[in-house]
């Protein structure tokens, strides 16, 4: 008889054959099985460790929500007969399916689905796995094209081993699947769909286009309720809502999709990010670069771009001798030209280069959103080349860079993943290897806790991404750090050594923030648009309560001019309770009220952004707090009550 190990150490005997879910407990909605993720159904053969898996288990959810996304797509089946259905994957927290149908959809469908669902998970119908021959299969989906196609294309993956597909059945509608799945649809727990949008079929714009259902799904209600009320605050500070109502950035038709211009005050916070970014570089011993924006044919075929990245380039132009020129996807190459524009020798290395370099990419236009996802970013790009024996303590110098600058806009705690090499790729195994191994030396060094990524990297090398959370929890990958030994065999890169002999240098890639355009977005996001001193376009607004106040208003707005600080003057014709909600609108840090009073006394009003009014408060006392919140890009906002005389008349709520 098999003998299962569960997770305590005790060992239990039991029959061959029986299913794993008899000796796991009742609340188990799948199964680990030496480690591997299987049905409750799976029978035992022989010997195993055995865990169960909850719904409230990373694993059970994802099982939890893929088991619903079949319950979805079987209550459209349901509803809209003859629908035809492609894909439906979980994703992080929810799942969608895509589909062909004789009707569009509106949100209200949504709930019909959904009653059906409801109606579906009541019924307790058992998924059921069957594995079919290619045949077999064909012949089960012959009125579903899209999963022909799959049947017909598959070799060892969408519900394909070899050539026996795995199908999930229940009470008669069946879908491709590798599973596991939960018990029954009773176990599905509690979900929402939650929106429609367009998709192509597996991605591509010359293929059909189908109509995608989003939903949710979690282990309890109160997870659920958790979820929506992050999805509200996510809605609350959409970066594209707020770069409206803030006047920082528009998407204008005229330029086409995935174009942006930045206005004024967006122009202020953006050039507050490149300063910061650009002024560290320089104290950490970076040397700044300028490069072109398009480069002949020649460079992108010499550095893999043309074989390997040639979907995301821009078409090519072609001057009056027909030679073809690209509009640049990455500033690799242009930096390779600066390190070979003269001889190197080992005494010029470790050479670091910096550029806010602006480069184009022709993404797909249904991935492209707001400031996230853009067809032309500039990115704070550095290529360092060194020597191999530099190159793990240079690594390390940039992982300690890239913490610096994160904290300082309040990101801390990254979660690291090395990735390895992808399908598509240049260089041999060796070469892959070796600069694999390097970044795994340096992460020990580092201490950083961290995960592997199989098949992740870019096309010249092993990365290293570090993602941040946000204000609201949500996880972003903003820095990448590759090792590339690929580009300088391929450039033929050299230095002098000190044995007078020629060697092979080793190439750095890292973009710490990545491009401005979706830091900026990310950092919108997680501030929502209410922004630390150092980064807000309007730092100070002060409102004169009457127009015989005014000119002692642009009196103290050009005093904090000279301190560096960027306030303004509402001197309209409003009245001053609306000019103070304006000033809130536009998040403003600090407005300062002056009327008769403050200016006899030397003193404003300050009301802070979040409402709260400080009086009584001496101007030059305010005007050197805020100047020394700005310059130490400080998160925390003055204490406007330290700056009070004792006498001061105090603070009230707005």
């Amino acid at each position: 008889m098999p003998k299962v190990t569960l997770p305590s150490g005790e060992q239990r005997e039991v029959e061959a054959g029986v299913p794993v879910g008899s000796a796991l407990p009742p609340d188990a909605v799948c199964a680990r099985v030496d480690g591997r993720l299987v049905d409750l159904s799976y029978p035992l053969a022989a010997d195993a460790a055995l865990e169960p898996v909850l719904a409230s288990d990373p694993d059970g959810l994802h099982v939890l929500r893929h088991s619903t996304a079949h319950v979805m797509a079987q209550a459209v089946c349901d509803l809209w007969p003859g629908a035809r259905y492609a894909i439906g994957p979980p994703i992080e927290d929810g799942f969608y399916y895509d589909f062909d149908l004789p009707v569009s959809l509106t949100p209200e469908d949504l709930e019909r689905i959904e009653a059906r669902m409801r109606e579906i998970a009541a019924a307790a119908q058992p998924f059921v796995r069957e594995e079919l021959s290619r045949e077999q299969a064909a012949a089960a989906f012959a009125d579903q094209p899209f999963k022909r196609e799959i049947i017909e294309t598959a070799e060892a993956a969408e519900g394909a081993l070899g050539e026996t597909f795995s199908v999930y059945r229940n009470d008669g509608w069946a879908d491709l699947c590798l599973g596991p799945h939960v018990p029954s649809t009773a176990r599905l727990g509690v979900f929402k769909l939650l929106s429609l949008a367009g998709a192509y079929w597996r991605g591509d714009e010359r293929r059909p286009q189908l109509q995608r259902i989003y939903g949710t799904a979690w282990a309890t209600e109160e997870d659920l309720a958790a979820h929506l009320h992050r999805l509200e605050e996510a809605e609350r500070r959409d970066h594209r809502r707020l770069g409206r109502q803030l006047d920082l950035f528009s998407f204008p038709d005229e330029l086409g999709a995935g174009l942006l211009v930045w206005h004024p005050r967006g122009g202020i916070f953006r050039k507050q990010i490149e300063d910061f970014v650009r002024e560290l570089h320089l104290e950490r011993g970076y040397a700044p670069v300028f490069t072109p924006h398009v480069a002949r044919s020649g460079l992108w075929e010499t550095s893999g771009h043309l074989a390997k990245y040639v979907e995301n380039m821009y078409p090519a132009m072609r001057d009056e001798n027909d030679v073809r020129y690209f509009v640049k996807p990455m500033n690799c190459p242009f930096h390779v030209l600066v390190y070979k524009s003269q001889t190197r020798s080992y005494r010029d290395l470790p050479m670091r280069l910096f550029e806010l370099g602006t480069i184009y990419r022709h993404e797909r236009a249904g991935t492209l959103h707001g400031l996230l996802r853009v067809r032309g970013g500039t990115q704070d790009d550095s290529h360092i080349v060194c020597t191999r024996e530099q190159l793990v303590d240079e690594i390390l110098r940039v992982f300690d860079l890239t913490l610096e600058i994160h904290r300082t806009f309040g990101f801390t705690d990254p979660i690291v993943n090395l990735s390895t090499k992808p399908g598509q790729a240049i260089g041999d195994e060796g070469m892959w290897a070796e600069a694999t191994e390097y970044l795994r030396m340096a992460l020990d060094r580092s201490g950083l806790a961290y995960t592997v990524a199989e098949g992740e990297g870019a096309f010249y090398g092993p990365k290293v991404d570090f993602h941040f959370r946000d204000a609201i929890g949500r996880l972003w990958q903003l820095t990448t750090v590759q090792c590339d030994f690929a580009l300088p065999e391929r450039f033929e890169m050299e230095y002098m050594g000190e044995d007078n002999e020629r060697h092979r240098p080793v190439m750095i890639h890292r973009a710490i923030l990545g491009t401005i355009e979706r830091f900026s977005g990310v950092l919108i996001e997680h501030y929502a648009g209410a922004f630390p001193l150092w980064l807000a376009p309007e730092q100070v607004r002060i409102v004169p309560v009457a127009d015989r106040h005014a000119e002692h208003a642009r009196t103290l707005a050009g005093r904090l001019a000279r301190s560096g600080l960027r306030a303004e003057v509402d001197d309209s014709r409003e009245t001053v309770p609306k000019k103070i909600r304006a000033a809130q609108l536009m998040k403003v840090n600090y407005t300062l009220v002056v009327g008769d009073r403050e200016i006899e006394a030397g003193t404003v009003a300050v009301r802070e952004r979040e409402g709260r009014e400080v009086r009584g408060v001496p101007f030059e006392a305010f005007a050197a707090a805020a100047e020394a919140e700005a310059r130490s890009r400080s998160l925390e906002p003055v204490d406007l009550a330290a700056l009070l005389p004792a006498a001061a008349p105090g603070i009230s709520e707005g």
